[in-house]
């Protein structure tokens, strides 16, 4: 996989990530709700056809989260975008919530929760307590992400069963350290350029 190689630059590897961003969350878009539309043409035709049936919202999990942003921002131009950090501590791997801001509305839109790595999944269960806490209900989130590790999934969906996982891959399992195995490495530092060479 090419976004594993860490031979790879950062401008590459923002390259290729965009390009899957754009398509997790074109397909994440293809699991809400639609209903019947019908709309004029500039014929004066009428065409029906199908429409959202509610609003959309992103949130993104900081900091790697934010690196999803602008595949969500290309399909959906005037999307309202929520933040939420969330810092794993590395010694005992448990989540500690240091900042949200969401949209006031958010209860009343279907969230897609992006953040690339799905690793042992206590980021993620936090993240979505704090939308469930802020009256999303658990059947509108959608977690959008670029690689998953088996344990992450079995930990989010034990917690929150009713949302959705889109994923572009899963990977074998995590190792001592609670990393993905084989992994892409710390994807928010290697994305921003601040990893250590």
């Amino acid at each position: 996989m090419q976004l594993g190689d860490l031979a790879r630059r950062a401008s590459h590897l923002c390259r290729l990530a965009f390009t899957v961003f754009r398509l997790l969350v074109e397909e994440a878009l293809n699991h809400l709700p639609f209903k019947d539309k019908t709309v004029v043409t500039p014929t004066g035709a009428e065409f029906k056809g199908l429409g959202f049936e509610g609003r959309i919202c992103g949130v993104s999990i900081m900091r790697a989260g934010e690196s999803m942003e602008q595949g969500l921002r290309d399909c959906c131009r005037s999307v309202r975008i929520g933040k939420i950090l969330i810092q794993r501590d590395e010694a005992t791997a448990l989540p500690t919530l240091y900042y949200s801001k969401l949209p006031p509305d958010i209860k009343n839109r279907y969230c897609l929760l992006l953040d690339p790595m799905l690793a042992t999944g206590g980021s993620a269960i936090k993240a979505i307590e704090v939308l469930k806490d802020n009256g999303v209900p658990e059947d509108r989130i959608l977690f959008v992400n670029l690689i998953c590790a088996p344990e992450g999934i079995e930990n989010v969906l034990t917690a929150h069963p009713k949302i959705k996982i889109v994923t572009a891959g899963v990977d074998a399992a995590l190792d001592e350290n609670k990393y993905i195995i084989p992994g892409l490495g710390d994807f928010g530092c290697r994305y921003f350029g601040t990893e250590d060479i």
